[in-house]
């Protein structure tokens, strides 16, 4: 099972770069490895699934709404930026386009909203929305048809049924989001423009849109990275972007989420280029800060949703799903998280796996930081730890077959998109499983921490 699982991959592009080679992340087609996977779906029961599922379109609409209220950014993430260099030079650049009074007709989030089932309350409760470069569209499709090709040959004898598997179209529906973007735009000789890094891991994942977004649409995608658009990018006097010569229609960055990704002042010169374009932006300046942890901590306060949207319904189903959420100027939950640091997660403003403390260094952070006082609190959340029920599990990784403890997070996409008072698409747009050792504290993919997996719905 496990040789044919890995044949698949290699036949339908569910593949990453493989770190051991140099030139890998930089020549396409060169030194590559199967993604790493579980080798059977994991089991998610339907009516949380069904649950996640139906919050996409209301989380989607959420952050267009808190996008275009840029007083509301400014003040909830002005004490952050005191101490975050990097959320204060997004501000920056936030601010320069609410002076010229910037406004974008044209909206577009690929989003993904990510999940945990927890076991003490046995609720789903969100792990945090991503808003920029939400990765694994691509490949978490393939691996949900990965899984139904192995369960069609091998499921009697397991006793799964491949069609509890759900499908998973977050590779078509991205670039369905990207081709309409485009269209919307409307110039036929523009191009999309992909910003990445400049050794990229995932390339595969993001070729699967460029694709999709050829093959369907017949848009042509450039790929450039931040430094390379500041070299060879410039907004004409009409606010048209022109990289390379050629004009662009769509920013779709899958870079520009982490400081490592601004090396230099070039970078934060691409940003702020692009961001005073006319092309339409995945992500906005505002789109990307409305998913900073800060902003998700605001968001789960009293009244704030009511702030934002008027559907009742609504406020209480994303009410539903959000867990404890805290700011470290609330002492009492501090001394909660000190005493039981194995409750709680301590996050700061990053994207990206590996970020977050935990436990004896959560501990050890908070006292240093009640001790420092002044405004480095500013810089983290506290959240509820969230505790899934683990399950052993065969995980596949550079062709070995190993079996672990495991738990899943379940990340849902949604595609966004409107033009000034019209919203053209809002959709739950796929899935995401992503499976991890379940003594591991971090799980990003791409970080190295966790497999990519798919769901197996179940009735409990």
């Amino acid at each position: 099972m496990v040789e044919d699982a890995a044949v698949w991959c290699a036949v339908h592009g569910l593949v990453v770069e493989d770190r051991a080679n140099q030139r890998s992340g930089t020549v396409p087609g060169v030194g590559l490895v199967h993604a790493p996977f579980s080798l059977l779906p994991a089991r998610f029961p339907a009516s949380f699934f069904n649950q996640a599922c139906e919050l996409a379109p209301i989380f989607n609409e959420l952050v267009d709404r808190v996008s275009l209220d840029g007083e509301f950014l400014q003040a909830a993430l002005s004490r952050t930026k005191q101490v975050d260099e990097f959320t204060s030079r997004l501000l920056e650049i936030h601010d320069k386009m609410m002076s010229i009074n910037k406004k974008e007709d044209i909206r577009l989030g690929l989003h993904r909203s990510d999940y945990m089932l927890d076991s003490e309350t046995n609720s789903l409760l969100q792990i945090e929305l991503n808003t920029i470069a939400s990765s694994f569209p691509g490949l978490g499709s393939l691996v949900s048809e990965l899984h139904r090709t192995l369960l069609k040959q091998y499921g009697k004898v397991l006793g799964l049924d491949p069609k509890r598997i759900p499908q998973n179209w977050a590779a078509t529906q991205f670039a369905e989001a990207l081709g309409r973007a485009w269209a919307e735009y409307n110039n036929d000789s523009a191009v999309v423009l992909m910003v990445v890094q400049p050794e990229e891991r995932n390339m595969y994942d993001q070729y699967c849109l460029v694709n999709h977004l050829k093959e369907s649409y017949g848009v042509a995608t450039i790929r450039k990275t931040l430094a390379q658009v500041e070299a060879q990018g410039q907004v004409l006097t009409d606010g048209t972007l022109v990289v390379d010569g050629r004009t662009v229609a769509v920013v779709y960055f899958r870079a520009g989420y982490a400081p490592t990704d601004y090396p230099s002042e070039a970078e934060w010169r691409a940003r702020l280029l692009m961001e005073q374009s006319s092309a339409v932006k995945c992500p906005s300046i505002a789109y990307h800060l409305v998913g900073t942890k800060k902003i998700q901590q605001e968001l789960a306060k009293p009244n704030v949703l009511e702030r934002f949207l008027d559907n009742k319904d609504d406020i209480a189903k994303l009410r539903k799903s959000f867990a404890g959420l805290w700011s470290l100027d609330n002492e009492e939950i501090v001394r909660s998280a000190i005493q039981k640091p194995n409750l709680f997660v301590l996050k700061p403003q990053r994207e990206g796996g590996g970020n977050n403390i935990y436990g004896q260094d959560l501990q050890d952070t908070l006292i240093k930081l009640q001790k420092e006082q002044g405004e480095a609190l500013a810089a983290y959340i506290l959240m509820q730890r969230i505790f899934p029920k683990a399950s052993l599990t065969p995980l596949v990784r550079g062709g070995d077959c190993f079996e672990d403890l495991t738990i899943s997070e379940l990340g849902i996409y949604g595609a966004y998109l409107r033009n000034r008072d019209k919203v053209i698409l809002n959709n739950q747009s796929g899935y995401l499983m992503r499976t991890k050792v379940s003594s591991s504290n971090e799980g990003g993919v791409a970080a190295g921490f966790a497999v990519l997996d798919s769901v197996l719905l179940t009735d409990e």
